[in-house]
């Protein structure tokens, strides 16, 4: 089964139970490193997610994936929080971030550059402006290659 295959099998395979559980699917990930692949499952929920909460998680998708078994070779599963700088992989994260400090990067240059880190104002008619400096930069959503939010010290 292919990468994409599999990411999309895991969602649909865990997403209705962290739902009912009080938790969000942040992003899943199926890669390999060195000689071994990894799942990579990443939740969130309000207030955060604990060792606990990654153990129940964890437990209800070993059984999952062994009742399914969608992954042919041997791998190594995963669950966690997105950490401090959670990626914001669709338009509701992005929404969600609003008045936080983000780091964009984008497929093509905007006004020469393809990097931005600052506070993110709004989000609004596909746009997302970010302030940074005494500057701000209106970055068209579908022009950006990744989000996420940045700690700037």
């Amino acid at each position: 089964m292919s990468t994409p295959k599999i990411k999309t099998t895991v969602e649909e395979m865990i997403e209705p139970y962290l739902t009912e559980q009080g938790f969000e699917l942040v992003d899943v990930e199926y890669v390999k490193e060195g000689g071994s692949y990894f799942l990579r499952i990443y939740v969130d929920k309000e207030g955060g997610i604990d060792i606990d909460d990654c153990g129940q998680i964890s437990e209800y998708m070993s059984q999952k994936l062994d009742e399914n078994d969608p992954i042919e070779e041997a791998y190594f599963l995963e669950v966690s929080s997105p950490g401090a700088e959670r990626p914001l992989k669709k338009a509701e994260d992005v929404l969600k971030a609003v008045g936080k400090d983000v780091f964009v990067t984008t497929y093509e240059p905007i006004n020469g550059s393809k990097e931005f880190e600052g506070k993110l104002l709004s989000f609004e008619n596909g746009e997302l402006v970010i302030a940074f400096g005494k500057k701000q930069a209106a970055v068209p959503y579908d022009k950006v290659a990744s989000a996420r939010l940045a700690i700037i010290f």
